[in-house]
């Protein structure tokens, strides 16, 4: 590791621990040429996932954008923002634990609305009605008789929706 003031390459390691809820590790060192303090994290580098668009164009996840999208459905519900952060570490997690490095752009819309049926039923219905690209106002009706009636399977219409069995 580099001095940050003299780029001398020695170091020492003064104190490591767990950082960002144990995905990265933050080290004080201690230069060994002009005993410069300096801090330093470690994460371990994941292969990059490839989201394929409802469309066939193909982009690299982006986790800052899956949060924006949660955000917007959580809005005035009351739902913490350490909350939507874990939703997302989980289904990043998820991502990052396949076999395959391509996932759809559905899956991953199913992944976070099996997340927000449990943590807001509002937040549900309006991340559903953007993800699934709600027509009409039978659209908004047959989600929430499925919300209302978990243990029955509905089917969704269109391209890109997947039936969800509650």
């Amino acid at each position: 590791m580099q001095c940050p003031t003299c780029q001398h390459t020695d170091s020492r390691v003064l104190e490591s621990r767990a950082a960002d809820g144990g995905r990265n590790v933050r080290r004080r060192r201690e230069c060994l040429n002009c005993d410069f303090r300096f801090t330093t994290y470690e994460r371990v580098e994941t292969v990059p996932i490839t989201v394929i668009k409802r469309l066939g164009g193909r982009e690299t996840f982006n986790r800052s954008k899956l949060l924006h999208g949660l955000f917007r459905a959580c809005e005035k519900t009351g739902v913490e923002p350490a909350q939507l952060e874990a939703v997302v570490d989980d289904i990043e997690l998820a991502l990052q634990q396949r076999n395959g490095r391509e996932v759809t752009s559905s899956e991953i819309g199913e992944l976070v609305l099996q997340q927000l049926r449990d943590i807001s039923e509002v937040a549900y219905v309006r991340f559903a009605s953007v993800y699934r690209q709600f027509q009409s106002v039978s659209d908004f009706v047959a989600t929430l008789e499925g919300l209302s009636h978990p243990n029955q399977a509905r089917s969704g219409k269109g391209k890109g929706r997947l039936a969800i069995v509650g």
